[in-house]
């Protein structure tokens, strides 16, 4: 895992090598094992290298043939891609993925990049054609930023580095600020940031040196069409079978591999496969608070691990932790997080940097498999209003009310979502309806100023985030709700939690890895039919087949669903609820005009539990005071492991 900065001249200029080496010491954390750099007529290319593969020669940026790269990531199949190149005659100087990468390209130019299957983001620069070529890889695990001007085009890892240049100032982006206090996350390639985007999962851009044209290019998408060939049982056993090559692949490394472990199914299942490609006991990192047993998944873990004889490493993040660290991990988000749990995968983070250098985890099972309540009551509404008027535009991929009540025990610990949702609205459009069940913005937008939410109003408000919303999720070619559903979590939901994945893992300098998030098993499940993955409405049916005979049944059977709470309603009279009140209640705060300051004091009152509503106007006067007032200069200073 790494970090990498770049700065190209479209002015006929040359790259400030002082600038470049400023960018990529404010990212030195994602890889300070190496570092390194490249100038060459109007290219800048630099380099932070955490060495996880070929220890010794694969130091970049790294050229062959004219071609050279600064690369972010791991390619997963580079031992399989490898030998297909030197069949064709390729000789290789290094062991390293990064070689594999170049020669790809030598050898297939951009149509290399569709067939790596792993977490990537890079900036190649292309001499003999006159170009660059950059990429992200197919969920956007890896970040990849960039600002463009009349005279530059700028691309970093992390937005905190773009700051570091000079020229880029950091100001609000109305149209994400929007986005957030409704999603709370940003829609399409847009940022916070006016003037910086980042490039899209699965899109590649192709920039001539010459005039700076740029195109882009999405070279992955997930096909729905329904394959009904194959029956369940083939889906069921092709499944398990890329789910365990998904982890032997992902296991390569020339350093120590742990996972993490919470006691639920995904980290179960991802563990108790890693756990068969070793022949030392895996060492897995769980966290758990102490506030209670609603809090405390450990048993399940426990279990996982004695199953596949895991040597356990425990830790019990505090409130404490949380009052000091959370002003740090806003500088290390670069953007506001969308939940609390930012503050527990940061802490069992770092203890599994004191273990190991690189970590699986289970992240991506829920919007691939279909592990979301939300799911479940969006087609309860839509078994209701089929039920009444006797038809379905789903068709065959419609489930009906008969079908869904024996799984309808599931939404117990929902009824105020259930409440809320059903209360107003019903039987509207399917886009509209999933998006009532995505809107964050209720009780938090009222305690907006009047100034903020007329500047909402004029960027469109609800309909203008529900326009983009919309677009992302009516395109997939499929009438299927449910599929249209997991399709917009994963363009969007997804790289909204990769986001925190990615930064509290490089915060620390750990690697950490998604096996579940292998192309293949995507492919695979989106053509499932979703009368499979979907049967009767039980959440992750087609993936609960897969890995029935691998986890322990006191796993596989359970009933609840934690995803890492964290206990902030125990918090709320204590050091927390003071530490909230200092931010968010602060004349800092009032001056800046953008809560209404009665209307924030009444939520937290009334919002004991420290909801959704108020952890966003936290995050974004956490995210204003770092980035925004200091213009991007300053920063809380980096997290170490120890």
């Amino acid at each position: 895992m790494c970090g990498l900065v770049s700065i190209l001249h479209l002015d006929g200029g040359r790259p400030d090598a002082g600038v470049l080496r400023a960018m990529a010491q404010r990212i030195r954390h994602r890889g300070p094992d190496d570092s390194g750099e490249y100038l060459q007529g109007p290219l800048g290319l630099a380099h932070q290298r955490l060495s996880i593969i070929d220890l010794t020669t694969g130091h970049q940026p790294m050229s062959f043939d004219g071609i050279t790269v600064a690369f972010n990531g791991e390619i997963y199949n580079y031992v399989e891609l490898r030998e297909e190149l030197k069949r064709v005659g390729h000789q290789f100087r290094t062991t390293s993925d990064t070689e594999v990468l170049l020669r790809m390209y030598l050898q297939y130019g951009t149509d290399a990049i569709a067939r790596l299957n792993g977490m990537f983001a890079f900036v190649l620069f292309d001499e003999p054609r006159g170009r660059i070529v950059v990429a992200r890889d197919h969920f956007g695990i890896k970040p990849l930023y960039f600002h463009r001007n009349a005279k530059r085009l700028v691309y970093a890892s992390e937005i905190k580095a773009l700051l570091a240049d000079p020229d880029i100032a950091a100001q609000v982006d109305p149209q994400g600020l929007n986005d957030y206090v409704t999603l709370q996350y940003t829609l399409g390639d847009s940022t916070l940031f006016a003037g910086i985007r980042k490039l899209p999962p699965a899109h590649f851009e192709v920039v001539s040196l010459a005039d700076g044209a740029t195109q882009r290019h999405r070279y992955w998408t997930p096909s729905f069409e329904p394959d009904y060939q194959r029956s369940e049982v083939q889906f069921v056993e092709e499944l398990r079978e890329l789910l365990s090559d998904s982890v032997r692949q992902q296991m390569r490394s020339d350093v120590p591999v742990g996972a993490y472990l919470s006691g639920g199914l995904d980290s179960s299942t991802v563990t108790l496969l890693a756990a068969r490609e070793t022949s030392t006991p895996i060492k897995t990192f769980t966290g758990a608070f102490r506030e209670g047993p609603e809090f405390d998944e450990s048993d399940y873990a426990r279990a996982v691990a004695g199953q596949c004889g895991a040597q356990m490493f425990f830790v019990h993040p505090t409130e404490k932790e949380f009052v000091d660290l959370l002003p740090k991990l806003a500088y290390h988000m670069d953007e506001p997080a969308a939940g609390p749990g930012l503050f527990p995968q940061f802490i069992v983070s770092r203890l599994a940097a004191q273990h190991v250098k690189v970590c699986l985890g289970g992240q991506g099972g829920d919007e691939i498999f279909g592990g979301y309540a939300r799911y479940s009551i969006a087609y309860l509404e839509q078994a209701i209003k089929s039920a009444i008027h006797g038809d379905n535009e789903e068709g065959e991929e419609a489930i009906a009310l008969a079908q869904l009540a024996p799984n309808l025990a599931c939404l117990r610990q929902y009824q105020p979502l259930l409440q809320r949702f059903l209360g107003s609205g019903l039987f509207e459009a399917p886009e509209r309806r999933y998006f009532a069940l995505m809107d964050r913005s209720e009780g938090a937008l009222d305690a907006f100023s009047p100034a903020f939410r007329e500047q909402y109003g004029q960027g469109g408000g609800h309909e203008g985030v529900f326009a983009r919303f919309r677009a992302i999720f009516n395109e997939p070619d499929t009438t299927s709700y449910y599929n249209r559903m997991l399709y917009y979590d994963m363009m969007t939901g997804l790289p909204s939690l990769l986001h925190v994945e990615d930064r509290v893992s490089m915060a620390v300098s750990l690697e950490s890895r998604v096996p579940l998030l292998d192309p293949r098993i995507v492919e695979l499940v989106a053509r499932a039919p979703a009368r499979i993955k979907f049967r009767g409405g039980e959440m992750k049916y087609l993936f609960k087949q897969a890995i029935r005979d691998l986890l322990p049944p006191k796993v596989f059977n359970r009933q609840d669903k934690m995803g890492f709470p964290v206990p902030l309603q125990h918090w709320a009279r204590g050091p927390a609820q003071e530490f909230f009140a200092d931010v968010l209640l602060s004349q800092r705060t009032r001056e800046r005009g953008l809560f209404d300051m009665a209307r924030v004091e009444r939520l937290m009152r009334e919002a004991s539990s420290f909801s959704r509503a108020l952890w966003g106007l936290l995050q974004l006067e956490l995210w204003h005071r770092e980035f925004i007032d200091a213009g991007g200069t300053r920063s809380m200073g980096v997290i170490h492991a120890a």
